[in-house]
């Protein structure tokens, strides 16, 4: 074990040229990048675009399981472009009413285009094909998930369970290059914590280089750490070693607090690339250089991203986990904010005035309308209205205040939501969303996206 350890210190202090593995016509290289790290419920869609207008050069989604994914249909959102894998809950088995499908994942094809990493949960070569295959010609790499401490993952064998059974990383990996990565042309890479020992990290990285993935991220830490305990990066440069002698790009996590940061340490270690976790949740403008601005005040931040979830339609619950990392604790709105039901109440709270009325409609697709603290004023609600008819009111009003005894006008009835056409034939054109657009009936058919064929490979002069 130990001669890994030296051959790879020799081999760096070597002048010999520095191989570099092919990237796919359809990947990504992962060299000389600051990324969006996956997280769990911080990496959804909003969080990513985020990461993006403040400098992400990729981003990575969070964790997906394979069996969620595995069936799920893929659909276009007809209201903002996006695509959204979705699919039925199981409801435990249970015989009742059709529940409403649930959204496993989200993705911007325009915003997201060249810089999106799908992180795959798996701990079985078949079942990650699987759901790779459902989701590969959307994405611009595939990465499995070898790192997460957390028991909802090692619990299956998966996260950083797998460093524990090398054999089946290393079969997954295999499969994933083989079944998905070549006929998708996309990358397939992996993300790892470091080992008890130098020699044990060693071995594992030489095996993990030789499956033919295009990158390999390593997290400071070991799978018993948690994020409050300082990364460890005396491994780091044995790590990068090993990486460059196949040719691999390698990125480092743990502890990189901003962009400047982050290019700092890839040059100290000599890495490719560096991601940003729990910085990013705290405030995405950490990807903005100093030079560049730096970080931007909070409310700034929470506007932008307020907007993108609007844009998103994302889930309520999960705009509001993050909300609670990015809004200012000393802000008197903090504590009010963590009271808030919807959309509306939320820009009311922070004063987003301006994004009232599409708060208004998010909230009605998402059924929280008969949440609202208070019913949005008819200048909310009636903006399709004439401008003879809200004459009409206002002269109704004035007539009241002076005396008079005008009929009293009726709050107009909130509309159903009846659920919008659903396309896959294409993806639309979307601009910068501001206002989401009435629903027409559905008109096309929904198609299982694991029954799509992979893209075939593009002719070349």
């Amino acid at each position: 074990m130990a001669s890994l350890v030296e051959s790879a210190t020799a081999s760096a202090a070597a002048p010999a040229t520095v191989p570099r593995v092919s990237i796919p016509p359809k990947g990504v290289d992962y060299r000389g990048k600051i990324v969006l790290a996956p997280m769990v419920r911080s990496g959804e869609l909003p969080s990513r675009l985020l990461a993006l207008k403040y400098g992400a050069d990729l981003v990575w989604g969070p964790e997906t399981i394979d069996r969620a994914l595995i069936g799920a249909e893929r659909r276009v959102n007809p209201r903002n472009g996006t695509i959204e894998f979705s699919r039925f809950p199981s409801n435990g088995g249970r015989v009742e009413k059709a529940a409403k499908a649930s959204v496993i994942y989200r993705l911007d094809p325009i915003r997201e285009k060249g810089k999106l990493i799908f992180q795959l949960g798996s701990a079985n070569p078949d079942l990650a094909v699987q759901a790779a295959k459902v989701i590969a010609a959307d994405v611009d790499g595939i990465d499995l998930n070898s790192g997460c401490p957390k028991p909802f993952s090692t619990s299956g064998g998966m996260g950083a369970a797998l460093l524990r059974t090398p054999d089946k990383l290393v079969s997954i990996l295999e499969a994933l290059v083989q079944e998905v990565g070549t006929p998708y042309q996309i990358g397939i890479s992996v993300k790892i914590r470091i080992l008890e020992t130098p020699e044990l990290t060693a071995a594992l990285v030489t095996r993990l280089v030789r499956t033919g993935i295009t990158g390999l991220t390593v997290h400071c830490r070991t799978t018993p750490m948690r994020p409050r305990e300082r990364a460890l990066r005396d491994q780091l440069r044995m790590v990068k070693d090993i990486c460059h002698e196949a040719g691999v790009p390698c990125l480092m996590n743990g502890d990189v607090e901003s962009r400047d940061h982050g290019l700092a340490l890839m040059e100290e270690y000599g890495v490719d690339g560096a991601m940003i976790a729990t910085s990013a949740e705290a405030n995405s403008s950490a990807f903005r250089s100093k030079a560049d601005g730096g970080l931007a005040p909070w409310k700034e931040v929470v506007y932008e991203y307020m907007k993108f979830c609007l844009e998103s339609e994302n889930k309520l619950g999960n705009t509001k986990f993050l909300l609670n990392m990015l809004i200012s604790g000393k802000d008197k709105v903090y504590n009010e904010a963590k009271q808030c039901k919807t959309y509306l109440d939320f820009c009311r709270k922070l004063g987003f005035d301006d994004l009232l009325p599409h708060a208004v409609r998010v909230d009605e697709i998402l059924d929280l309308s008969n949440k609202w603290t208070s019913a949005p004023g008819e200048e909310v609600k009636d903006q399709s209205r004439s401008k003879a008819v809200q004459n009409a009111m206002e002269n109704n009003e004035s007539a009241r205040a002076a005396g008079g005894h005008g009929a009293r006008s009726k709050a107009a009835a909130q509309p159903a939501h009846t659920g919008g056409p659903i396309r896959t034939s294409s993806v639309p054109t979307v601009s910068k969303v501001t206002k989401a657009e009435p629903e027409a009936p559905a008109v096309d058919a929904s198609v299982s996206a694991a029954q799509a064929p992979p893209p075939q490979p593009e002719v070349t002069a």
